[in-house]
C-alpha cells in the first residue's frame, strides 16, 4: 500500500525525529535551507521556493514509487498548506495520514525559530477533526 505521512507541528515538536524513528523517507522544506555539511542557513525570502522544492520532490518519489511509505515533515499550520500533497496523493494512488506532533518533551527548535515567531505559528494552527 502506498502511504503519504504529512507530519504537522510547530517547530522543535519532532515531526523529522518521529519520521526517522519510523523509518520513513522523508521531505521537509528545511531541506532546502540545509547544507551538504549538516549546517542550516535559513534565508526568509526563499521560504516559497523551499516549500515548492518539497513539494517536488514529494511528488519524484511518489511518480517512481521509491517507498510505500513517504512523509513529509512540514509545520502546515493552515489548511490549505496541505492541499496540494492531497492533490498530488490522489494523482499517484497514495493514502494520506496526517499526524500532529505535540512538543510534550520540551524541545527546542534546532533550527532557532524566535518564540514570537512560534507563538503566531500557533495561534493560526488548525486541525480539522
Amino acid at each position: 500500500m502506498k502511504e503519504l505521512i504529512l507530519f504537522r507541528g510547530l517547530p522543535g515538536a519532532g515531526k523529522s525525529t518521529l519520521a526517522n524513528c519510523l523509518g520513513v523517507l522523508t521531505y521537509s522544506a528545511d531541506d532546502y535551507f540545509t547544507h551538504k555539511d549538516g549546517s542550516y542557513t535559513f534565508i526568509a525570502d526563499n521560504l516559497s521556493e523551499a516549500h515548492r522544492d518539497c513539494l517536488l520532490k514529494t511528488e519524484r518519489a511518489m511518480a517512481e514509487w521509491q517507498h510505500p511509505i513517504i512523509g513529509v515533515a512540514n509545520t502546515f499550520t493552515q489548511e490549505w498548506e496541505l492541499e496540494p500533497y492531497f492533490i498530488l496523493a490522489e494523482k499517484y494512488g497514495y493514502q494520506v495520514h496526517s499526524l500532529v506532533v505535540e512538543n510534550r518533551h520540551q524541545g527546542q527548535s534546532i533550527h532557532s525559530v524566535p518564540s514570537e515567531t512560534i507563538a503566531t505559528m500557533r495561534s493560526r494552527f488548525h486541525i480539522q477533526l
